[in-house]
């Protein structure tokens, strides 16, 4: 282990370990005072007596002596049987485990960059983290309830058990460096806190909240969300589109959820003008272009040839991962 591990194994054992030694210096400092005894052959003294081992005295007692040993023994008991049992139920009863693995998440999460962080791992939330997984985006996942990791089928490598409301727990998941925020409690109060506090820790970042009424979708924009997603509602509409559209709306949840090498969708930063018909993007890297999104943040779908793209709009495009970067050279 490295120093600062060690570090913080004994900030967890520190009530015990101050207690124990100072119970030595006690006793060390009252041998050298009383019986005038080196300094060694006092901590020797103060050792033996502590521990209860009963080795042979350093040096005859005076009367003063023997009745500070008698104090000191019954002094320590107490402390050293506390001591001991402090350390057993640490090593033995599996909280050094909890809080060694505690101590190296929290070094793990300082170097995280570019994550995205996931409020509550409830069914919302779980769903969020696998796609993100899926596209190899690092996750960093806060829930108060320790319990809900405990039977997940997927790895989350990096968790906080924690409120995610204080503004410390968003500080420790990396909300200053994180690309994006996902809001996934079931309680649309605890919602609209995370989001206010997260804005305010970050200006820039990505905000995405859940909401279980409609009154509450305006406080969590007003807040800082960008967008606001309302399951039951998602739900129901989902299964009207299944309905109606059943083979469409499948594909359409393949897009979105199946993603790897050989397929992806990606919006892409237009970072120089030019018409689609110049770009050619299917002919010239065999990628779709699905939209664009322009600077007054209307969305055009299926855009026409003679459509001219503009600096700062956002191109929506359809292929792999290859094709993409090549579109991504050519609007660059």
């Amino acid at each position: 282990m490295s120093l600062k591990s060690y570090l913080y194994v004994a900030s967890r054992i520190r009530v015990p370990l101050v207690l124990f030694a100072s119970s030595m210096l006690f006793g060390t400092v009252g041998y050298v005072v009383i019986e005038g005894f080196r300094w060694l052959d006092a901590l020797y003294m103060t050792a033996i007596t502590v521990s209860t081992i009963g080795f042979m005295e350093v040096h005859p007692l005076s009367d003063a002596g023997r009745v500070f040993t008698i104090f000191l023994i019954f002094f320590n008991i107490s402390i050293f049987a506390y001591f001991l049992a402090a350390i057993s139920r640490f090593v033995f009863d599996g909280e050094f485990i909890r809080s060694y693995k505690s101590f190296k998440m929290k070094e793990s999460l300082s170097e995280v960059r570019n994550h995205v962080i996931v409020c509550g791992f409830g069914r919302n939330g779980r769903e969020a983290v696998a796609v993100l997984q899926k596209n190899n985006v690092p996750v960093v996942v806060i829930e108060l309830q320790g319990a809900k990791f405990e039977d997940i089928d997927h790895s989350v490598e990096y968790r906080l058990v924690a409120d995610a409301t204080r503004d410390e727990t968003l500080l420790e998941a990396g909300i200053e460096r994180a690309r994006a925020l996902v809001c996934a409690m079931p309680n649309d109060a605890d919602n609209v806190f995370v989001v206010l506090t997260a804005r305010e820790l970050n200006r820039h970042i990505t905000i995405i909240s859940r909401a279980s009424d409609y009154t509450s979708v305006r406080k969590l924009k007003t807040a800082g969300a960008n967008n606001v997603i309302m399951p039951d509602s998602i739900g129901g509409a989902h299964m009207a589109m299944l309905t109606l559209m059943p083979d469409v709306k499948e594909f359409i949840d393949l897009m979105s959820t199946q993603v790897g090498d050989g397929f992806q969708i990606a919006e892409l930063l237009v970072r120089r003008s030019m018409d689609l018909r110049t770009l050619d993007a299917w002919h010239r890297t065999g990628a779709t272009v699905l939209g664009i999104k322009t600077l007054a943040n209307d969305y055009v779908l299926n855009p026409q040839p003679n459509m001219h793209l503009q600096t700062g709009e956002r191109l929506i495009i359809m292929g792999s991962q290859e094709q993409i970067r090549k579109v991504d050279g050519l609007i660059g």
